[in-house]
């Protein structure tokens, strides 16, 4: 298990293998927390509140990813297929 030193100003050097591991960045987040006599460091990740989904856009995905889980998608060449078969279906009616 790799040990640490503490710094000045209570500052703790992540080993370089755990640091890696967990994808973390200069400048990023963490969590800590004191566990029993233990300390616990947690990456996190701050979301912009503007990127946050509506319980409305968050059953849509959910209800695409059930149906993508099924086999029940369309490929982009197929929608595009499909799409220009429509329009021009259209630019040969006359009203």
């Amino acid at each position: 298990m790799p040990v640490s030193k503490l710094g000045q100003r209570r500052q703790v050097v992540i080993p370089k293998v755990i640091w890696e591991d967990l994808g973390l960045e200069i400048g990023g987040f963490v969590e800590v927390e004191r566990v029993g006599g233990a300390v616990v460091i947690k990456p996190k990740k701050l979301v912009d509140a503007e990127d946050v989904l509506t319980a409305k856009e968050e059953e849509i995905v959910r209800r695409g990813e059930r149906q993508i889980r099924r086999g029940e998608y369309v490929t982009l060449e197929k929608l595009k297929h499909e799409m220009e078969h429509t329009t021009r279906k259209r630019r040969g009616k006359t009203t």
